[in-house]
């Protein structure tokens, strides 16, 4: 039986026409889906082709290992102070994690990645939430790159924004986060990204904010910091502080809703006052430029501008902040006060400690800004009167006493003839063109008369006074003269006052020191200077100087710079009141002062109103204040006698009282003979002489009659 249906003809010409459609639409089908593997297969091998050229052309991120980021060089102050930073366009100094404030870091973490510690160097829902955002608002309001894919960009790429570095820039994050902890990807990045004003890493931009740490860095620092990421120039408290507090209120709240802080505590940090560090972001008066910029030719010199300006070296120095800031206010005060009155505009100071050497302060001249040429170590000027010590210890060494007697009166000195001086004499004068007749050794110094120091420098050797002032710290050219003894051959302010130093030291120089230590950035010592000592005078011959320098105060012609603790000076002033100078000292402390005027011309009363002892004696009381008022050592094998001033011998009844003084001498050279200036009158000559006085009269009238 037939249990297959019955078909007509036609309904099987129908049944074949569908088969024959299915057989037909089923090969398109096959043909299509062939068609859209190949393109993908296409898409996926152009894609990764193009992310392996991308790869490849990535650097290697190992390289951070030995990643060295630009470091700016720190000078420090004798207090470890920092005086300044010395860097090209990137100010940085690079600290670890565990010197950074908590408070930076959740403020940090907070607003720039809050998901820094789950993910793996791309946040995908950081990413949809920024993207969902900035449709909403319609322009780019908020981005979703994590710290990690900031750090890439920063140490890798380029700023220019483009989907190819945003590829590079993902890919290079999950390398980093696969090779490093997220510690030292938070450390790298605090230490790299730029804060404003020449500030890159979080160290550099809290000193320069806030003047202190990134340890350091309160609730409200920190939030203001983390604001400033954004965008630096913009909202820096410096340049927009109602930006800056808005753009910390909403890190605060932000820190709130994360979790890191109560409300309270933000609260609390909003309305706290900010106290920033304007002083390291003004364009003007930064402390010890003159110093600075000294110490800079040094570092240039040693160790060239790369490392100085990127290799972030600690330079620890010998200057002394409270003293440099005094010495520059009262720079200013006289210059502004008394310069223009009598006519000097330019005025320098140099303090050192005598013992060690350390310079403690340096002001080089009126402004820093206007002229950075450092009269403190640069200029060299005659330093008049106050060359005149080197004489007097030649003198004091070869075994003179202070009470040698020495004649001032006017005198022509011959010399060697040159084209100044064609006939070879010399015939100088005393400051007052005063002379005072026989005046001992220690009064010619305490007054400073010129005409007994040439005597003296004839009797003790051109030679032997050089040598003095070579011995003592004088490294300036000299040439032999009997000039010299007036100081007219140029010397700068530093060796001078160096000098002095020996005395305040007991003979013995130490060599100016400015830099103590500089240490790498890894703290490695590169140099270290300690106190070069030599005795280049004995004890006693500096004990006799000091005790005459004493007198220069007491009585003589520094007696505007008297201070109520011992101290020796000497007074300085040159032909026709060009320059004037004062150099000073205590046991602990030498200063030496400068005025003049950069083009030569002359002051007027400079030396009358005595404007460098008072100016030395401002500076000196107020360094000192602190410090004991220690005394000078006694001088040994001196002994006090009494003399007759015009003859330098010991006075008998017949020396007028007022010509008979004290004098100290060494015992060897002690006057043994009576004065032998005033005749000792017999009682019949006097009477004889009395009846000749009677008759005189007479006599006078009878010649004159007769010539008549």
């Amino acid at each position: 039986m037939n249990i297959l249906p019955y078909y007509t003809g036609k309904q099987i010409d129908n049944c074949r026409a569908k088969c024959y459609n299915k057989q037909y639409m089923k090969k398109p089908n096959i043909a299509y889906r062939k068609v859209i593997l190949v393109i993908f297969l296409i898409f996926f091998a152009a894609v990764a082709g193009f992310m392996a050229q991308i790869i490849s052309q990535l650097p290697d991120v190992s390289s951070i290992n030995s990643y060295l980021p630009s470091e700016a060089t720190i000078i420090y102050a004798d207090d470890g102070q920092v005086l300044a930073r010395l860097h090209e366009e990137e100010n940085r100094q690079v600290v670890p994690l565990s010197k950074i404030s908590p408070n930076l870091i959740n403020a940090v973490i907070a607003t720039e990645d809050k998901n820094f510690y789950s993910h793996h160097g791309i946040d995908l829902a950081g990413i949809a939430r920024a993207t969902v955002r900035n449709i909403s608002a319609g322009r780019i309001k908020e981005g979703g790159s994590t710290i990690t894919q900031q750090l890439a960009k920063n140490l890798f790429l380029t700023k220019k924004r483009s989907f190819i570095r945003k590829i590079s820039e993902a890919i290079l994050a999950l390398q980093i986060e696969r090779r490093f902890s997220k510690e030292e990807i938070l450390e790298l990045y605090l230490n790299q990204i730029y804060w404003g004003h020449n500030a890159y890493g979080i160290e550099a931009a809290s000193f320069l904010y806030f003047g202190k740490t990134a340890k350091e860095l309160t609730l409200a620092e920190a939030s203001v910091l983390a604001g400033i990421i954004e965008a630096p120039e913009r909202l820096s408290p410096y340049k927009n502080l109602t930006l800056a507090k808005k753009r910390q209120k909403i890190i605060l709240v932000i820190m709130v809703r994360e979790n890191k802080i109560t409300l309270d505590q933000a609260k609390a940090a909003y309305t706290e006052e900010l106290i920033l560090h304007p002083e390291k972001i003004r364009s003007r008066g930064q402390i010890a430029s003159y110093f600075i910029s000294y110490i800079l030719g040094n570092l240039m010199e040693k160790y060239g501008s790369d490392l100085v300006y990127k290799g972030g070296l600690k330079v620890h120095t010998t200057l002394n902040v409270s003293m440099q800031a005094h010495a520059e206010r009262v720079i200013d005060k006289f210059i502004g006060e008394e310069g223009k009155k009598y006519r000097f505009s330019q005025a320098a100071l140099l303090s050192l400690n005598p013992r060690n050497g350390h310079i403690k302060s340096m002001v080089g001249g009126a402004d820093f800004y206007k002229s950075q040429f450092n009269r403190a170590v640069q200029a060299q000027r005659p330093p008049g009167s106050s060359f005149k010590p080197f004489v007097y210890a030649a003198a004091i060494e070869k075994g003179m006493s202070p009470g040698t007697i020495l004649a001032d009166q006017k005198t022509t000195f011959h010399v060697y003839p040159n084209k100044w001086n064609p006939k070879g004499t010399w015939a100088p004068n005393n400051f007052n063109k005063k002379f005072n007749g026989n005046v001992t050794m220690r009064e010619a110094l305490e007054r400073s008369l010129n005409i007994p120091t040439i005597k003296l420098l004839k009797q003790v050797g051109i030679a032997q006074t050089i040598n003095m002032a070579r011995r003592m710290g004088i490294k300036s050219k000299l040439e032999y003269a009997l000039a010299i003894s007036l100081g007219v051959y140029d010397v700068n302010l530093l060796e001078m006052t160096s000098a002095y130093g020996v005395l305040a030291n007991r003979g013995i120089r130490a060599e100016p020191i400015a830099i103590t230590k500089i240490l790498s950035r890894d703290d490695i010592i590169l140099e270290e200077n300690k106190p070069k000592e030599t005795r280049v005078l004995g004890n006693n011959t500096a004990a006799v100087m000091v005790d005459m320098m004493k007198g220069v105060l007491q009585r003589g012609t520094g007696y505007r710079g008297r201070l109520l603790r011992e101290a020796a000076a000497k007074t300085g002033t040159t032909e026709e009141f060009r320059d004037a100078w004062f150099i000073g000292f205590v046991p602990q402390l030498v200063t030496g002062v400068w005025v003049g005027n950069d083009n030569n011309k002359s002051m007027k009363g400079v030396a009358e109103v005595a404007v460098c002892p008072r100016l030395w004696k401002a500076f000196m009381k107020q360094a000192l204040k602190d410090q004991p008022a220690l005394r000078f050592e006694q001088p040994e094998g001196l002994v006090k006698i009494q003399i007759c001033r015009d003859s330098g011998l010991r006075p008998h009844e017949y020396c007028p009282k007022e010509r008979i003084l004290s004098a100290q001498y060494f015992k060897n050279d002690v006057p043994l003979s009576s004065c032998y200036f005033h005749t000792i009158i017999e009682e019949e000559e006097e009477e004889e002489l009395e009846e000749i006085d009677k008759e005189l009269p007479e006599w006078l009238e009878k010649e004159d009659r007769d010539f008549e």
